[in-house]
């Protein structure tokens, strides 16, 4: 069971998705989800939201076409990046594997959600579209171990991450300004549970990341060739401060792709997902 956000009726509300049936407002599942997604997660409510809809009649569901998914919710608290965290971005950058994790903070003005355009900053000539795996916190952690990380690890989800990646190359101090443009932070559809992505992949290491751009320029890598494991970045970032539910993590691209306006681009997560936003001129 996942969980998403759609419009509905002119309204964005929290919906659940059943592969098998469809997708269905929180609210008609069960009445006291009657808001939106980050307050379920933050109010500690998701597996009673799922418990519920596993007995929910299937005349509630919706076929996943006729539904317009938003971003799962618009003001996360707080979104983690991670740069250079694949071994083979590095190399395309010419950029030695850090060895702590290059970590930035980007904005909720960047969110949006599938299908929003991405708006090519006027101040950049080369704006990038990277696929990552995101990681949503679930709840409450501080100073977590390796070991404990994952627990408190909700699920996953598609995300575009961009980057003016001019402005970065011109100073690395400027990673924060190439990083906080608006729309340079796309998310979604669904957020999977963490243990149906790694059902359907075998493995957390076996998961598979892919950036595509029009359908045919791709960079893809597993989650096995990352420097610092999913795992690792909760904990690490656990001890710099804490994490809360909703807090997402997005870490790192198995490749970044040069967009320009009217491209297409993609983040390919089997058995998680696919996020599509087209490119425009800002």
């Amino acid at each position: 069971m996942r969980l998403a956000t759609i419009l509905d009726r002119g309204r964005e509300v929290a919906a659940v998705v059943d592969p098998d049936r469809g997708v269905a407002p929180a609210a008609a599942v069960a009445d006291w989800a009657d808001g939106d997604l980050l307050s379920l997660i933050r109010g500690g409510r998701v597996r009673d939201l799922i418990a519920a809809t596993g007995e929910a009649p299937a005349g509630l569901f919706r076929a996943r076409e006729d539904v317009r998914f938003a971003p799962p919710y618009r003001h996360p608290r707080l979104i983690w990046g991670i740069g250079l965290n694949y071994v083979d971005h590095a190399s395309d950058l010419s950029e030695a594997v850090p060895e702590e994790p290059a970590s930035f903070i980007k904005g909720d003005h960047t969110v949006i959600g599938p299908g929003d355009p991405i708006p090519l900053p006027p101040q950049s000539e080369r704006t990038t579209s990277e696929a990552e795996m995101g990681l949503v916190i679930g709840s409450h952690c501080r100073n977590v171990s390796e070991e404990e990380a994952l627990d408190h690890v909700l699920g996953v989800v598609p995300v575009l991450d961009q980057t003016a990646e001019d402005i970065l190359q011109r100073n690395p101090r400027f990673l924060t300004r190439s990083k906080n443009f608006p729309g340079f932070f796309s998310f979604g559809p669904e957020i999977v549970p963490l243990e149906e992505a790694i059902a359907a992949a075998g493995s957390l290491a076996d998961i598979e990341v892919s950036t595509v751009v029009n359908g045919s320029e791709t960079r893809t890598n597993t989650v096995a060739r990352m420097r610092f494991s999913p795992a690792f970045l909760v904990s690490f970032h656990s001890a710099v401060m804490p994490l809360q539910p909703g807090d997402i993590i997005s870490p790192g691209t198995p490749g970044a792709i040069h967009v320009r306006p009217g491209d297409v681009a993609e983040c390919r997560i089997p058995g998680v997902g696919t996020l599509v936003n087209p490119v425009v001129r800002g």
